[in-house]
This record gives structure tokens, C-alpha cells and sequence, in this order.
């Protein structure tokens, strides 16, 4: 092979592997966490946030807020969509479904801790179907 033909290749095998890389890691969200984070809190007047995620969930990038409001039972959970910033789901967990809900979520990260699908060198995978942790 020439050297224009060995760059030429040497180049597109480069540039083959970052879109592959580029393409693993997933759509990255348009909204600001903390800009989506305001949107769920205005939802639930008092409340705070206990957790958030960010996942894809039915092929939509959101992110998942859990806000407790003080002297009230249960949480509500509050996705945002990612790219758009508009609410899409509104849902209050009662303590027996929010208890239900931390029991599986256990068992899932104590699978994957122990090599189970999604886990590499003994970490917890958060990735629902590919997506980008906060």
C-alpha cells in the first residue's frame, strides 16, 4: 500500500471508532438536570427530592424524580422528559407500592453486583436500556 492509501485508511478506521463510541453512549439529554428538576418540584408545592434518575424508559430519555412532601405518606414520582422539558408522568407511590418498588430495585443491584447482566467489574448497572447516568 502507498502512504496516501495507508492514511487514507489508517484515518476512516479513526473516525469509524469514535462514531461507534459516540453511538453506545446514547442520546444526551437537551434539558438541564437542574432545569427539569424545578419543572418536577413545582408539580409537588413542598416537596423535596429523594431520588432522581436519568433513564430511557419506552424510548423516551427522562428524567425519574421522587419527591416527599413532610407529614404526607408516600412519595410522587415525576418524569421529565429529557429533550423536551415537559412533564410526562405524574404518579403518586403509596408506602406499599414505594416499599414494593425498593425491594426489587435491591434485588436487581444485588444481581448485577454479582456479575449478572449489565455489571462489569463488579459494579451496579443503572443502564435502562442504555442510558446515561446523572
Amino acid at each position: 500500500m502507498n502512504k496516501v492509501t495507508s492514511l487514507s485508511l489508517a484515518t476512516f478506521l479513526s473516525l469509524s471508532a469514535v462514531g461507534v463510541l459516540f453511538a453506545q453512549q446514547g442520546p444526551k439529554p437537551k434539558v438541564p438536570e437542574a432545569t427539569a428538576r424545578a419543572t418536577a418540584l413545582a408539580q409537588v408545592p413542598g416537596g423535596k427530592v429523594q431520588a432522581e434518575e436519568l433513564e430511557n424508559e419506552k424510548g423516551k430519555l427522562i428524567y425519574s424524580y421522587e419527591i416527599k412532601v413532610a407529614g404526607k405518606s408516600g412519595i410522587e414520582e415525576i418524569n421529565v422528559d429529557a429533550m423536551t422539558g415537559s412533564v410526562v408522568a405524574h404518579e403518586h407511590e403509596g408506602p406499599k407500592t414505594e416499599k414494593a418498588e425498593a425491594a426489587s430495585e435491591k434485588g436487581e443491584a444485588a444481581e448485577a453486583s454479582e456479575g449478572g447482566e449489565g455489571a462489569e467489574h463488579g459494579e451496579a448497572a443503572e443502564a435502562e436500556e442504555g442510558a446515561p447516568q446523572l
